[in-house]
């Protein structure tokens, strides 16, 4: 029976492979050979067909019958093809490593018809790069704790392949503002300030390409919203040899589901690019704003992500980095000590700037 899962592995050593950010090429782990994605894609093409035909279903084991019938339903168990020993996911995993013998694992099944990405973006910084990266973040925050960059400690991290839709489309926007223009002229001692009232309207339509949402429920959106933008010119058409050496789960958050955060996002940047069309009024208020999502292709795309966990005082911190551009997100902790401290430098440099100004006018 064919195996259900794919280990990648060197054809001159048999080695593990990864995928190498920074030589964008598969590596062999022990003997440093570098080998297209195109040559191992090609290498691994039936074996990947066998495993899909095989699919993802549950197998029988000792471990396996301990389940309750609803984790059941969302579990997968594995026999990794490198040491025979059983890898236990869930049934969304699509790429993993096994954790005894270490070989990266895909599942080809997670990639059948549908559930095949459109494009990958593939990892341009790689692990250490990262944890610099997260040193770096740390400095210039004034009120951060002194001890929490030199003193905590990461705990997890790992480069993951986030699965995210990718929205086309457009939106018709009919704005309508009142405007005035104030204007003041001198005569004599009197000032005679004339106040004119305009009725504004717009209309147009603003195109999108590609608007991004997460596709996954484990990540939180509003990290994968702030790691934002990837640079779309570097996707590429999606090949399961970029996976070796990275997590990666299929979407379990339909495009349908996810439609909604696509809309907000153009609908908000619609009305803001229309808007800027209105200018030269004193003041500005908008009295009606109407947006038409016109909805057209959906994009699935795995996009580039290094998650990050520290431990700091019995609390853990979770950051992300995009892993193409190197833009890093996260919680920090706040020393309530500076934040007093912060507190009473501004006010006293306010008092020292007030005490100025009624010097001089005294």
């Amino acid at each position: 029976m064919p195996d259900q899962i794919t280990n990648y592995q060197c054809p001159s050593c048999g080695g593990p492979l990864h995928f190498d950010s920074e030589t964008q090429k598969l590596k062999c782990d022990y003997c440093g050979s570098l080998f297209t994605t195109e040559e191992i894609e090609e290498l691994y093409r039936e074996k990947n067909e066998e495993a899909v035909s095989v699919g993802t279903e549950l197998q029988d084991s000792h471990d396996t019958l301990q389940w309750t019938e609803e984790e059941a339903k969302h579990m997968r168990a594995y026999s990794c093809p490198s040491c025979g020993a059983q890898l236990i996911c869930d049934e969304n995993t699509a790429a993993t490593s096994c954790p005894y013998c270490g070989n990266p694992t895909v599942v080809p099944a997670q990639f059948d018809g549908a559930l095949r990405p459109d494009y990958v973006i593939p990892f341009k910084l790689n692990k250490d790069q990262a944890v610099k990266k997260l040193s770096q973040y740390y400095g210039g925050k004034p009120l951060l704790p002194s001890a929490f960059s030199s003193n905590n400690h990461i705990e997890e991290i790992k480069g993951v392949y986030v699965p995210f839709w990718l929205y086309d489309g457009a939106a018709d926007v009919h704005l309508r503002c009142h405007g005035t223009r104030v204007h003041s002229v001198t005569r004599g001692d009197d000032i005679i300030t004339t106040t004119e009232h305009y009725q504004i309207e717009r209309e147009g339509t603003v195109e999108f390409n590609k608007v991004p949402a997460d596709a996954s429920s484990k990540m939180p959106d509003i990290l994968m919203d702030s790691i934002e933008p990837f640079n779309y010119s570097e996707m590429v058409p999606f090949q399961m040899s970029y996976l070796p050496g990275y997590l990666a789960d299929k979407y379990d958050v339909s495009s349908e589901e996810d439609a909604s955060r696509a809309d907000v996002r153009m609908k908000n940047s619609a009305i803001s690019e229309i808007s800027r069309t209105v200018g030269g009024y004193s003041g500005l208020v908008t009295e009606s704003q109407q947006v038409n999502i016109i909805p057209n292709r959906v994009h699935y795309a795995f996009l580039p992500v290094w998650m990050l966990s520290t431990r700091w005082n019995g609390k853990n911190y979770i950051f992300a980095m995009n892993g193409q551009t190197g833009k890093m997100v996260g919680d920090l902790p706040i020393d309530k000590g500076k934040v007093i401290l912060y507190f009473l430098l501004i006010t006293l440099g306010l008092m020292a700037v007030l005490f100025v100004i009624l010097f001089i006018l005294m």
